[in-house]
């Protein structure tokens, strides 16, 4: 089944019948974009870029982005983890590094901060996994 575009099929109409629905703009026009999905695209970025550097460190890893961190924190759980927080390997789970979007996305004023403030958690997350440092990793890491 190919896909089809919503503006070039022919059954959406809008709920008068007038006419056709169709988007406000292009869907590839930057307005087209959500936060959350710009924000994921920059992530993604961030560990493609990580994944040619490291492919060693970054293959036994999963990532993934919450929008907020979980409100009542377990016991064990220590330090602070309002941007990001990394899991362990344990019992047949891999590691895991999760970003939290919202709180990032308050941190930082424009778009060129939020890719450095993504970059830096990625990173420093991925050295505590390792127990290396994070300019190793990164050396432009805080820069």
């Amino acid at each position: 089944m190919t896909y089809q575009a919503p503006w070039l099929s022919s059954t959406n109409r809008n709920r008068h019948g007038r006419g056709m629905r169709r988007p406000m703009f292009g869907t590839r026009l930057p307005h087209y974009r959500t936060r959350s999905g710009m924000f994921d695209d920059m992530v993604a970025g961030q560990l493609k870029r990580l994944n040619e550097a490291w492919p060693e460190l970054m293959k036994p890893v999963e990532f993934a982005v919450e929008d907020v961190p979980p409100s009542t924190p377990t016991p064990w759980d220590e330090g602070d983890r309002t941007l990001s927080q990394g899991f362990a390997a344990n019992h047949g789970i891999p590691a895991r590094v999760v970003l939290y979007r919202m709180p990032i996305q308050m941190q930082s004023r424009d778009r060129i901060e939020l890719q450095f403030l993504i970059r830096d958690e990625v990173v420093m997350r991925l050295a505590e996994l390792y127990g290396r440092s994070p300019e190793e990793i990164d050396p432009m890491w805080g820069v």
